[in-house]
């Protein structure tokens, strides 16, 4: 007979699965604010660390969100949206991390060769003007967020295919929740960096503007291969 090996269930996903209970049914309505980390860490019984992790799932899923020096509050949203497959804790399991980003270049370069197919003259303008963007932003934290989530978003809306916009608006929110506060210090933070990553955009909206989709999939392929090398370079420190 074999056994497979059984995993306790972590307190941070009991905790967090618990307030989602409470948002789901209404307790805990849209535009509510949580109590503090130090008041959830008192009426669960655990430590901070633990509630800062189950938040952390909770924005993951897009049912909270944290406003500097305000709080969490509860995000306005669609039982759609919270049936659609999760990843909580993901900084905490490098090989979720791993395979996450192996989906975002599939998901990518699939949305920059068929943006360089479908692109319209007014889908250029909005890239240019994001470009334009991301340029004054170099060294701005931020702004250089902003618009890099904008430009992807751009891609997809380029495509002209509405599945794929709401598949991208899935991943992409919980993708940027599990990595924001990494890609923000290693990447934006970095003038260098940031300056390499507009030119690696600048790169794939040429490759889109001429309609070639195999010169976009190279470009973006490059990018892609960039920020993971800086991800996973982070995670494994």
């Amino acid at each position: 007979m074999e056994f497979a090996k059984i995993s306790p269930r972590k307190v941070s996903d009991q905790v967090a699965e618990h307030l989602k209970e409470q948002i789901l049914a209404g307790r805990l309505p849209p535009g509510a604010k949580l109590p503090s980390t130090r008041e959830l860490s008192d009426r669960y019984a655990v430590g901070r660390s633990t509630v800062r992790e189950a938040l952390s799932a909770l924005k993951a899923m897009g049912l909270i969100e944290t406003r500097h020096g305000e709080g969490s509050f509860v995000c306005r949203f669609s039982v759609e949206r919270v049936a659609l497959p999760r990843f909580e804790g993901l900084l905490a399991d490098r090989r979720a991390v791993a395979e996450l980003l192996e989906a975002r270049k599939v998901l990518e370069t699939g949305n920059a060769a068929l943006a360089a197919e479908k692109r319209t003259d007014d889908d250029l303008k909005a890239f240019k003007d994001v470009l334009a963007r991301m340029e004054r932003a170099i060294g701005d934290e931020a702004e250089s967020e902003r618009a890099d989530l904008a430009f992807h978003r751009l891609l997809a809306e380029a495509t002209h295919n509405t599945l794929i916009v709401r598949m991208f608006e899935t991943f992409s929110a919980q993708l940027e929740t599990a990595i924001r506060e990494i890609r923000r210090l290693q990447m934006y933070g970095n003038p260098r960096v940031s300056e390499r990553l507009y030119r690696e955009h600048r790169d794939i909206f040429e490759a889109v503007r001429v309609g070639h989709p195999e010169r976009a999939v190279r470009a973006m392929r490059r990018h892609l291969f960039h920020v993971e090398s800086v991800l996973i370079r982070v995670l494994q420190a």
